[in-house]
């Protein structure tokens, strides 16, 4: 008989170890469609679904973001001269203007179609005249992806995808896609770029509205019930404390953000946007550790919810994914990108979930968390944070593990110190649910990678690099350095 997968950390370390955590059956893929405008063709017909009742106005809708899909041309020939002379035509668009746009990538028609070549985008700063100088895209990113076979992948929605990069408010674009020379001497003889190019242009829509400050903090509110609406309570400034009952705004949930916040709710309350930190002892009451035992588990460190960084619910597919258990956790960067603040990173964030989402078909937002650079900590996929949600981020790795990405490009820049610190205080806390020791080696069986072949068992650290189970320059060369660093202080964090 299977067993129900937990669903907070009251769960004693001993049966987390265990876990036979079966997932819940899961229905036919239903993404709902977003509300929000979008350019002809921007979404696969397969991505389409049955419109979902009236949970929101036109003005809430437009606010959560929008993607611009245009279709490549013809080059006739590179647009400026530092591509050589005798360079093989791509494709690309010539300098335009467009709608405002924050994130650029270009998809295909084709997920199982490798882009053997070069992409490049360069694009002028909103209200401005100035351009940038040429970007290069990062092109080999089909290892950040459902696994074959599953059902996510084989939805029919699924792209061939480059990974997107955030370039900030812009509003003109310009974009050229050159193929590889088969034969570095005769750049006509080059491989063919996929079919049906495009590029996507992604506005992550404004910053969610900050919850109201109170003069006086109020009781800690406890969740509501699903179904129901959240409440945020507020207080006049006044010098003198209030005489009068506090005004309570019920704030209406939609369906699928109480579905996404109620995963949450033995942690938070409902609609929180921040999951509080605990101390260690707090973090092993939490679990209900038994008398005596050890508490191999980190402090739960604070976390920002996907209701605290602006996803909008509508976009992904409505049912939740579970694998068994966590048994590894891999460290990605998210190429994007190092030109963001920390202030924008909820910007990042929805960027890139929109064009995991709208533009390469996926169910989801990829990863299971993100970092940024300042060590904040994010919820990424939904399905709950002390859960074993099923992730698309490391290409036959997916089952039983989680993926954690650092916003940002890490190749040849140095991840912060915070950052790599938050990698270690996430892994020392969720491992530690699920009885893992961060500078351990576990097995897992590959369900095929350019690297392993299908039913292959590879052994790994626990705390893995996604290079580990992909031929991939990710987490890029600089952070996978200081994996290391992270195992060690993970385990520290868990009293090993």
């Amino acid at each position: 008989m299977r067993a129900l997968l937990v669903t907070s950390v009251g769960v004693t370390c001993a049966a987390a170890l265990t876990l036979p955590l079966a997932a819940p059956a899961l229905s036919a893929p239903a993404r709902p469609p977003s509300q929000a405008a979008e350019s002809p063709g921007s979404g696969p017909p397969s991505v389409r679904a049955a419109e979902l009742p009236v949970a929101a106005s036109r003005a809430a809708a437009e606010a959560a973001g929008s993607t611009q899909s245009l279709p490549l041309e013809p080059l006739a020939a590179p647009s400026d001269r530092s591509m050589g002379a005798g360079a093989a035509a791509g494709q690309g668009l010539e300098r335009r203007t467009a709608r405002p746009f924050s994130l650029v990538g270009v998809v295909w028609d084709d997920a199982d179609a490798e882009l053997h070549g070069t992409v490049q985008v360069r694009t002028r700063a909103a209200g401005s005249a100035d351009w940038s100088g040429w970007q290069d895209v990062e092109t080999h990113n089909a290892e950040h992806a459902a696994d074959l076979g599953s059902d996510e992948r084989s939805s029919g929605a699924v792209r061939g995808a480059t990974a997107p990069l955030w370039v900030g408010d812009s509003d003109g674009v310009e974009v050229r896609v050159l193929p590889e020379a088969a034969d570095p001497q005769n750049r006509s003889a080059a491989a063919p770029l996929p079919e049906g190019l495009r590029l996507e242009l992604v506005d992550p829509g404004p910053d969610p509205a900050p919850e109201p400050a109170a003069e006086t903090a109020p009781e800690p509110a406890r969740a509501a019930p699903v179904g129901r609406t959240a409440t945020t309570a507020t207080f006049a400034l006044n010098p003198t404390p209030p005489t009068t009952t506090p005004v309570v705004v019920p704030e209406v949930l939609t369906a699928e953000s109480e579905a996404a916040s109620a995963v949450n709710a033995e942690l938070a309350p409902l609609g929180a946007t921040f999951i509080p930190a605990l101390t260690k002892a707090e973090t092993v009451e939490a679990a209900n550790v038994a008398a005596g035992a050890k508490p191999y588990i980190g402090p739960r460190p604070g976390i920002i919810t996907r209701k605290g960084w602006g996803a909008d619910e509508r976009l992904r597919e409505r049912q939740f994914a579970y694998t068994r258990t966590v048994k590894a956790a891999f460290v990605h960067h998210s190429a994007t990108g190092n030109n963001y603040t920390c202030k924008q990173a909820p910007s990042v964030l929805r960027s890139i979930y929109r064009y995991h989402v709208k533009s390469s078909g996926w169910r989801d937002f990829g990863y299971n968390f993100a970092v940024d650079k300042c060590g904040n900590i994010y919820e990424g996929r939904a399905g709950g944070v002390t859960k074993a949600v099923l992730g698309a981020h490391t290409l036959g790795f997916n089952t039983n593990t989680m993926g954690i990405a650092v916003l940002g490009s890490y190749s040849s820049t140095n991840p912060p110190a915070a950052a790599v610190t938050a990698v270690s205080k996430l892994t020392a806390w969720k491992l530690g649910l699920f009885g893992r020791n961060p500078k351990g080696k576990v097995t897992l069986t590959s369900g095929g990678s350019n690297k392993y072949k299908a039913g292959t068992k590879v052994k790994m650290n626990v705390i893995s690099g996604h290079r580990d189970g992909f031929a991939t320059e990710c987490p890029g060369a600089r952070l996978y350095k200081k994996l290391g660093t992270a195992r060690t202080s993970s385990a520290k964090l868990q009293g090993r």
